[in-house]
């Protein structure tokens, strides 16, 4: 059990101090499906996951000769969303991982990331997304990927699309859109065994193993941007690579949007967008944003899901 000082908050996560990290930036239309699960080498081979993603090539080209230019490299990989001048995935993130002998695998999304095997993140519908990951952890996944975790205004800028909603779909909420709003499995399970341990009750995988509570990337059809990215309202929160400052908090705070107070101390991490059993305690939709964590911090409730930087076309011809 972590040696951290826990408390419940609003959102039903367990909080303790903090730890630091920095940045931040600002940042536009459709995308293509899914990444297939190709033998990816052996485990220090494989340090691009997109690699083993990216689309066959045309026969057309195949057969080409020398004279004919080879077509621009799209600006993302298919498997994401293009927002201007960077890429999201379309889904929240599952782990893959590299076996001793090359066998890739989908990592059970009810388990905390592996500690002795190579993993990446990756992004497809109808998988169950990776929760109990901390910031730190989901970084590395994704950079693992090719990709990296998206910063906060990105995040907020896909969720939002280009007329800024307070909700993925519309302006107002509806209930049952997305997958928010249920009881709190916490209390569900483990009432009679509070206090409640860090390891034994917040990362138990049973929270992610029972029914009706955890869904499968994009089963909520309606929860989805007007970009095309899926259930960036509720299912899990998100982390994000923005860290907590001052300047952050008085950002937040002169938002038209109610949240219930929560603790925060510059440095902390932030994950968005909240998870299955939450509604607005710390804001609506888009604007739910915890600061409560410190980047080494993970749960049954935190997920997350890369970005990357757009590729630019090529402009010397």
């Amino acid at each position: 059990m972590v040696g951290v000082a826990l408390w419940v908050g609003a959102a039903g996560c367990a909080t303790s101090e903090a730890a630091p990290t920095t940045e931040e930036v600002p940042a536009e239309a459709p995308s293509v499906d899914g990444p297939t699960q190709n033998a990816l080498g052996t485990a220090d081979a494989p340090t691009v996951l997109a690699s083993a993603t990216a689309p066959p090539v045309p026969s057309a080209t195949v057969t080409a000769s020398a004279d004919v230019e080879a077509p621009p490299p799209p600006p993302c990989a298919p498997e994401m969303v293009h927002i201007g001048r960077y890429c999201i995935d379309k889904y929240e993130a599952h782990l893959i991982t590299v076996d001793p002998d090359g066998v890739v695998r989908q990592h059970p999304h009810h388990l905390r990331p592996p500690q002795d095997r190579w993993y990446a993140a990756h992004s497809a519908p109808d998988v169950m997304p990776q929760a109990y990951i901390s910031r730190k952890e989901a970084a590395g996944a994704c950079e693992r990927a090719g990709k990296r975790l998206c910063r906060w205004l990105e995040w907020r800028r896909a969720c939002q699309g280009r007329t800024w909603r307070r909700y993925p779909y519309a302006h107002g909420g509806r209930r049952g859109v997305c997958n928010t709003g249920r009881k709190h499995l916490l209390h569900e399970l483990f009432e009679k065994e509070k206090p409640w341990g860090y390891e034994e009750h917040f990362n138990s995988p049973l929270l992610s193993l029972t029914e009706g509570y955890l869904a499968p990337s994009g089963a909520f059809e309606g929860c989805v941007s007007e970009d095309g990215v899926h259930d960036m309202n509720g299912n899990l929160h998100e982390w994000v690579s923005t860290t907590v400052t001052d300047d952050f908090i008085e950002r937040m705070e002169n938002e038209d949007v109610e949240r219930v107070d929560q603790p925060w101390q510059v440095g902390n991490g932030m994950f968005l967008g909240g998870f299955y059993s939450t509604t607005n305690q710390h804001g609506p939709g888009c604007f739910y944003t915890t600061v409560a964590h410190e980047p080494t911090y993970h749960d049954y409730s935190t997920g997350f899901r890369c970005c990357a930087d757009a590729v630019k076309p090529d402009k010397a011809n």
